[in-house]
């Protein structure tokens, strides 16, 4: 059994009166990598922000293994602004920064106590190379001027720099708050790819599904205020979850039977009750509490009348449009179709939304023209709509728009009840905007635009921030509804539920047309790539003179081997240097100039021992 990492044990958190958890308890162990699913509001960033001491909880246990390596994204992490993207990475309180602060310390001082010690933990750390696995780690989440002011950066790029900086840490047990929002397809697949593949701990808010079946290990619910725990992925917890759920269903049932026998004799019993019996009046409220147990709206479906649309739905003629020195789009043209439901994908800045907003009208093409037809009524959502007057209550936001709401065939909600069809129970509904949850927030937003009975939704990343329970109830509003959407999204799974083909934005104006939903386009890329790559291969050994081409390579050339030989020498010689260098550094003797001359030559050694290394290993295949 693997060792116990973080317990948590008969955890209680309230806000006044309302109660988050109630006596919740789990552990994780080394190599658990734990997904945590509530509903928004249920409690997810605030039990993380009690593991990390940002907030305090009313009683239980929160228990780490002593000097436990620990790192935290936040939703909404804090840098200063004047920083440089490198300077902020070297700003986190993790062990390597701190060991090579102090070598910097020492070397600008001249200051050599210790210094043999610092060595010793710049080695066990990896320090030598922090900066370039930085770097490296940066550019996979397509942050690539290292130089550029924090302050210049997006709330995204931002994000991504702390999400970079809790990576390079290498902790023992990271926890991530919402870690795939603001990242695009590919830098989803090469996270998901990254801690598949890593040792280390990890416990993780997200509503990204299949992230949470491909990478994680068990399951964590928060639900009606306790802590569930299930040692498997999301599909086992799926599974495991509804045979919980009908059991608690079955026991409310039977708890109902015995209710009404147990009511019929309360009101048989006269006022003035014997003693004898006060017991199992006890038992009856008790029985009472357990009968009235409902689900909260997880069988809840929205519902909306779909407003006439007509056969015309918008022409895209001839757009082209740039910023600077990028190509958006270039002579496009496309012909929308009713009830067409479109996915739009691609990397950041590749142009999505702006290709939205041109159709929206929001932004104007440099040329071309969008023909929209009359009956076309947009709803739109977008992270930049989500704007609320704070003080107002949640009610009176969506009452601002319709008193009533119209369902079709002579239905009818009033604004409470549609806000139910929300997850905005009646208690929820009278608070005000600014102590929503901003998943609560979402919700709220994307009710707003629903109530307008769009017949042409746009939803603009939706996923966002929508816990998983939210996210089916939309999915199957979507599916069923009548009238044209286009979606972007990096939601896979959310994708893949509700489009039926997608825009594939590759960037420099080069759009794909693609016919299927997510998961087909990416099985067709990846045989599309393979075979682009056996034809460059093919296409490289065609271009060889016919005696340079053997059938299969089974030795080295006289050069190789020559190089082979050398390699081995110089691979020693560059370990004894190496070696002579660390003893000089921590000899005492040396002053400043020298000591700053050896640390740069023993980090340039350090990378020629790579290089030369990873080449002989290429060769020893052939000696």
């Amino acid at each position: 059994m693997a060792n116990p990492i973080l317990q948590i044990d008969t955890l209680t958190k309230s806000f006044g009166d309302l109660v988050l958890l109630r006596d919740g308890s789990f552990g994780i162990a080394e190599g658990d990598k734990t997904g945590l699913i509530a509903k928004n509001g249920a409690g997810k960033t605030t039990l993380l922000n009690i593991l990390v001491g940002k907030e305090p909880y009313d009683s239980g246990r929160v228990v780490f293994r002593n000097d436990l390596r620990v790192a935290y994204l936040d939703q909404e992490p804090q840098f200063d602004p004047q920083l440089t993207v490198l300077e902020a990475c070297f700003q986190t309180e993790n062990e390597a920064v701190k060991v090579i602060a102090r070598y910097e310390e020492n070397l600008s001082s001249g200051n050599q106590d210790g210094l043999d010690e610092i060595l010793t933990q710049m080695d066990l750390l990896n320090a030598w190379d922090y900066e370039q696995r930085i770097k490296q780690i940066l550019s996979q989440l397509k942050i690539t001027d290292f130089n550029q002011k924090i302050g210049e950066l997006s709330g995204g790029q931002i994000k991504r720099v702390a999400l970079a900086n809790a990576l390079i840490a290498e902790p023992e047990l990271i926890i991530l708050d919402e870690p795939t929002n603001h990242l695009d397809l590919e830098m989803v697949e090469w996270l998901e790819d990254y801690l598949s593949r890593s040792t280390l701990s990890l416990l993780m808010v997200t509503h990204d599904r299949y992230f949470l079946d491909r990478v994680c290990s068990q399951i964590i619910e928060i639900d009606d205020r306790q802590i569930f725990q299930y040692k498997g992925n999301y599909a086992y917890y799926l599974e495991k979850r509804n045979e919980r759920l009908a059991a608690r269903d079955a026991e409310t049932d039977r708890a109902k039977n015995i209710y009404r026998k147990e009511l019929d004799w309360m009101r048989r019993q006269p006022q003035a009750r014997a003693t004898k019996a006060k017991s199992r009046i006890n038992a009856f409220y008790e029985l009472e509490e357990k009968a009235k147990q409902r689900r909260n709206a997880d069988n809840v479906r929205l519902a909306a009348k779909g407003s006439y649309i007509g056969k015309k739905i918008f022409e895209a003629k001839h757009i082209t449009k740039r910023f600077g020195d990028i190509n958006i789009t270039d002579d496009f043209n496309y012909i929308f179709t009713r009830y067409e439901k479109m996915g739009i994908i691609g990397n950041n800045g590749t142009g999505k939304t702006t290709f939205i907003k041109m159709l929206l009208g929001l932004e104007q093409p440099d040329s071309g023209s969008f023909d929209i037809g009359e009956t076309v009524n947009f709803g739109y959502y977008s992270q930049e709509g989500l704007q609320f007057n704070e003080e107002m209550k949640v009610i009176d936001v969506v009452q601002s728009i319709a008193e009533v709401i119209d369902l079709g065939n002579g239905n009818r909600l009033t604004a409470s009840q549609f806000l139910q069809h929300f997850l905005f129970p009646p208690e929820k509904q009278h608070n005000f905007v600014y102590k929503l949850s901003g998943g609560e927030k979402r919700r709220l937003h994307l009710c707003t635009v629903l109530i307008k009975n769009p017949n042409f939704l746009i939803l603009d990343e939706p996923t966002n921030d929508l816990d998983i329970v939210t996210l089916n109830i939309l999915e199957e509003y979507l599916i069923g509804f009548k009238g044209c959407l286009i979606v972007i999204s990096h939601d896979r799974y959310f994708m893949d539920k509700v489009v039926d083909h997608l825009l594939v934005f590759h960037g420099n104006a080069k759009i794909q047309d693609f016919p299927g939903n997510y998961t087909q386009y990416r099985d067709w890329k990846s045989i599309e790539d393979k075979q682009q790559s056996e034809e460059s291969k093919t296409e490289k050994v065609s271009k060889q003179p016919e005696k340079a081409k053997p059938a299969e390579k089974t030795k080295l050339t006289f050069k190789e081997k020559r190089e082979f030989e050398q390699l081995e020498q110089e691979i020693s010689d560059l370990e004894d240097e190496k070696t002579k260098l660390t003893t000089a550094l921590s000899s005492g003797s040396l002053s400043t100039e020298e000591l700053i001359d050896k640390s740069n030559r023993i980090t340039q050694i350090i990378t020629l021992i790579d290089q030369k290394t990873t080449r002989w290993i290429e060769l020893s295949d052939f000696a």
